[in-house]
């Protein structure tokens, strides 16, 4: 009786109450089933004080001990963060912090002589003052993360000076690129017709085509070094592994990560003929900084992010570095980047299509309280942020799964490379250097692990290295 009492209730609720409401609750819902997942995970943490067994041969105690007081204060970290997060948006959604901030948007560029008709001016203006107050409310978070959890394990190698220079420079460089960009797709959107959808996919595809081209050229330099490997053995090494492949290498860089942040990379970009390969310092043991003193005397950068050296070896052996690269060259032979963007742009697509059946609905913009006016900017935030945030879950999770897929296939790449023993030992040491917890709760690595557990690759490149 209670359930039908409260179903009529529901029913007569208006359909922008019913809306909102479930916004609200599915927030809510996916929020506490990600507490749920990670206090499972930080039982983990917690419980599993010994180096298991089956890990003996991998990692030492004293690692394993780091590590997971590392992964604990992560994961702690994360749990307030995740609930100031979902407070803030509930409370911007209750206290109407959407429209208040539309209707100062209307007014700043009304100062600046742009009326009401100028709604992309409006617009812009507003997502300027967004982003601005997510930048400022997130920085306290990723100062106490950079500068206490960071610094606690020894990962940090910012100065306070680098970081906030760091930071200025992101939120320029995000509004050079957000503005045009979402300027242009609104008047794609006004001009578009009936089929504006297509026109719109067309353009972020575009966009996005050009973003990946220059970024790593253009963008990626303007924060961190990137410098040429220099001619030698790890270099000749790289060109006749990509020739053995047919992958069309004309560069190799090193980039200073070093200076930023102890954790280690590599990865490849370019499209066609024109790729290039990017290798980390930390990652390459000849070459990263924290295996070497500061030489007395240095300044000007060196200085301001003075390496802040632990007495460990740090990166892999020329051979593992090449392991870790044929696991990546992996994912380019088998098409894993191309079948990436082919899923990226039907999904773009698909919402594209389905905010143009959705955009006309008074109902959907009364729910956020705009009764009078239906900018296009806020259906956009509307429908991509609110209502397809079950459809986004699902998606997240199907892509996961998918990610693990791939992952095991680069390794076995990798592995036909002749490269299973190089990279069983670079798996483990990266896994050291990063300090990643080798043991997960069943379910918080199925929903959340985009690579599989450690234990788990090195069983599959186990089995190629004893034959």
């Amino acid at each position: 009786a209670a359930m039908a009492l409260s179903g009529d209730l529901w029913a007569e609720l208006p359909a922008e109450r019913r809306i909102f409401c479930s916004v609200l609750l599915f927030s809510w819902a996916v929020y506490l089933w990600e507490a749920f997942l990670a206090h499972r995970q930080r039982r983990v943490y917690r419980t599993t004080t010994h180096v298991p067994q089956e890990l003996g041969q991998i990692m030492d105690s004293e690692t394993f001990e780091k590590s997971r007081l590392y992964q604990l204060d992560k994961s702690t970290f994360s749990f307030w963060s995740g609930l100031y997060s979902e407070v803030e948006g509930t409370m911007i959604l209750l206290c109407g912090g959407i429209p208040f901030l539309w209707k100062l948007s209307g007014q700043i560029s009304g100062r600046a002589g742009f009326g009401p008709e100028y709604e992309i001016v409006q617009s812009l203006v507003f997502l300027l003052l967004a982003t601005l107050f997510s930048a400022l409310t997130g920085l306290p978070w990723s100062l106490y993360n950079t500068f206490v959890i960071e610094e606690k394990h020894g990962f940090n190698q910012q100065t306070l000076g680098f970081f906030f220079k760091d930071a200025i420079k992101k939120f320029v460089v995000t509004q050079c690129i957000l503005l045009p960009v979402t300027s242009l797709l609104l008047y794609i959107i006004k001009i578009g017709g009936d089929y504006f959808f297509i026109y719109a996919w067309l353009f972020t595809l575009v966009v996005s085509l050009v973003l990946v081209t220059i970024y790593a050229d253009y963008i990626a330099p303007l924060f961190d070094k990137f410098i040429p490997l220099p001619e030698g053995e790890l270099k000749q090494q790289i060109e006749t592994m990509a020739k053995s492949i047919d992958f069309p290498l004309t560069k190799v860089y090193v980039v200073e990560g070093s200076k930023r942040s102890s954790h280690s990379n590599a990865y490849f970009y370019g499209f066609f003929k024109n790729k290039r390969i990017v290798l980390f310092d930390t990652l390459l043991e000849d070459y990263s900084a924290l295996n070497k003193e500061p030489a007395e005397g240095e300044d000007g950068e060196s200085e301001e992010t003075k390496s802040k050296t632990k007495n460990k070896k740090q990166g892999c052996k020329n051979e593992e570095v090449l392991a870790v690269l044929g696991h990546e060259l992996g994912h380019w032979k088998l098409g894993h980047t191309v079948k990436n963007i082919i899923i990226s742009q039907m999904n773009s697509f698909l919402c594209f299509f389905l905010f143009a059946v959705l955009i006309g609905q008074k109902e959907l913009f009364a729910a956020f309280g705009f009764y009078d006016t239906q900018p296009t900017l806020i259906g956009l935030m509307i429908i991509f942020q609110f209502i397809f945030s079950p459809y986004n879950e699902v998606l997240s999770f199907c892509l996961t799964v998918l990610s693990r897929r791939f992952e095991f296939q680069a390794d076995a790449f990798a592995k036909e490379l002749g490269k299973a023993k190089d990279l069983y030992s670079a798996l483990i040491k990266l896994n050291k250097d990063n300090l990643g917890f080798p043991v997960s709760d069943w379910i918080f690595s199925m929903w959340h692990y985009s690579h599989p557990p450690l234990l788990e690759r090195l069983q599959a490149l186990k089995d190629a290295k004893q034959e």
